[in-house]
């Protein structure tokens, strides 16, 4: 009978220790929250005081540090989103602090005013009582029905003309022969 060699044995053990940093580094950055444990980004936002359909859909993975408050969000491409009775765009990458009750030094979202595109800094919910949700435009703060942002909107593409976009209603009843 052929003996067997102590390190045919013990190669599994070591291949599975040497792969576990890989899998727990993939685990993280696939959409998991590695603070608080929240299943989705919504569920994240909902536990930070912030409405769950602030981010559009289309979020492929998110990334928390409760440490320092960064949260990093990936959107499967850059996007419009229609809120309330306003535009916004996302880039790929939306980053900002997330405190309780605020997400402040935004960065990869932007609203449309007035037909001029401004970056949304921050966003903020002071008083949920009050129904309104504030956004920081940089001029000036832009109050919102938090109601609005209930449940994500839908990420329409990039190439979409952001004036069409902005339409939504109007082209959805807007017949062949040019009636309403």
């Amino acid at each position: 009978m052929a003996k067997l060699s102590p390190f045919t044995t013990l190669m599994p053990r070591i291949a599975c220790v040497a792969l576990l940093p890989l899998f727990l580094l993939f685990s993280l950055s696939n959409g998991a929250d590695s603070g608080s444990g929240a299943a989705s980004i919504g569920d994240l936002l909902r536990a930070h005081g912030l409405p769950a359909g602030l981010l559009p859909k289309g979020v492929e993975s998110f990334a928390h540090d409760p440490s320092t408050g960064l949260l990093e969000v990936r959107i499967d491409r850059p996007c419009y989103a229609r809120y309330d009775d306003g535009l916004a765009y996302f880039d790929r990458e939306v980053r900002g602090n997330l405190s309780y009750g605020e997400l402040r030094g935004v960065v990869g979202w932007s609203q449309e005013e007035l037909f001029v595109w401004l970056p949304v800094k921050g966003i903020a919910v002071t008083d949920p009582a009050s129904g309104i949700i504030l956004f920081d435009i940089g001029l000036a703060r832009k109050r919102l029905a938090l109601s609005s942002f209930e449940y994500p909107s839908e990420c329409l593409p990039e190439g979409v003309d952001a004036a069409v976009a902005g339409l939504g209603e109007w082209v959805k009843n807007f017949r062949k022969d040019g009636s309403f």
